[in-house]
């Protein structure tokens, strides 16, 4: 299997500050935007070091610093070409969030970050549930299956689950706007798409405004036999009356599961706010 590589995951478009930016400028930078540093460069964008914010606040005081008289020359760096798993490693020991990609000539082209390398390793999950669905529908229908990574229409997709969590949404909207757009896994029928996993995923997708998702799109090879025959999750979606995404409830009262588990504790204390009750006085 061909290793993922960095260039598979970096961001291009990296937010960075010159060795000449005064640190109260550099502070103000790092305050607007959503990272705990920012690697600083010279005048042809080469690479210098990387300023983190607890730098910054050893320095917050003298305002008029630049940035060349508080960093430590040099810095964790990776290659495009680099495979995403050393890097993992590289990042783990050292505690890094974010680390700068340089090219040969060690000018800043990339950085990549923890949050990256998390979205990896969802997105590397998903053909094994594409794999799984294909080998559960030719089992159960005698049929052949093959699947495929491409673009769906949002619009079109018929759904087969019909309750999805508002909190969930908010969930898929920020990654969403955060460019980390997890497959969908969809059946294609003819011109029927059945939307088997990424409800709340599409639904956030959709009121973004976008038209289309990424998904692994299973077909069978035998259409003509396969348009013939009415799958568990398609009959699933007639008897609960599930057309398209409007069909979808939307509970804003409940907790998706996910988050239903790592909040239950918070239900132990009083509303406002004191102490638990202690299980030892309960009857």
């Amino acid at each position: 299997m061909t290793p993922v590589r960095v260039r598979d995951y970096m961001v291009l478009e990296v937010e960075h500050l010159s060795v000449t930016t005064p640190v109260g400028d550099a502070i103000d930078r790092l305050m607007k935007s959503r990272h705990h540093g920012m690697p600083v460069t010279d005048g042809s964008g080469k690479l210098l070091g990387f300023v983190s914010a607890k730098e910054l606040l050893r320095h917050s005081q003298e305002r008029s610093l630049t940035l060349g008289n508080i960093i430590r020359p040099g810095t964790y760096t990776a290659t495009p070409d680099m495979a995403l798993d050393d890097v993992a490693r590289i990042m783990f020991r050292f505690g890094l969030r974010d680390l700068p990609i340089t090219d040969a000539d060690g000018i800043l082209c990339g950085v990549i970050s923890n949050l990256d390398i998390v979205r990896s390793h969802f997105e590397r999950a998903n053909p094994a549930k594409a794999e799984t669905l294909k080998n559960l529908l030719s089992e159960r229908y005698q049929l052949p299956f093959t699947y495929r990574r491409g673009l769906v229409p949002i619009a079109l997709l018929r759904p087969t689950q019909w309750k999805v969590y508002e909190d969930e949404l908010e969930g898929r909207r920020y990654e969403l706007e955060r460019g980390f757009a997890e497959p969908l896994l969809v059946v294609r029928k003819g011109e029927l798409w059945i939307l088997i996993d990424g409800h709340h995923r599409a639904l956030a997708a959709r009121e973004m405004g976008l038209t289309q998702l990424q998904a692994f799109i299973l077909t069978s090879e035998k259409p003509l036999e396969f348009a013939r025959t009415e799958i568990g999750l398609e009959r699933l979606a007639r008897e609960h009356h599930l057309e398209g995404l409007d069909d979808i409830e939307v509970d804003r009262t409940g907790h998706h599961p996910l988050i239903e588990v790592t909040t239950q504790l918070l239900r132990r204390f009083e509303v406002d706010g004191t102490a638990p009750v202690s299980r030892s006085h309960e009857p």
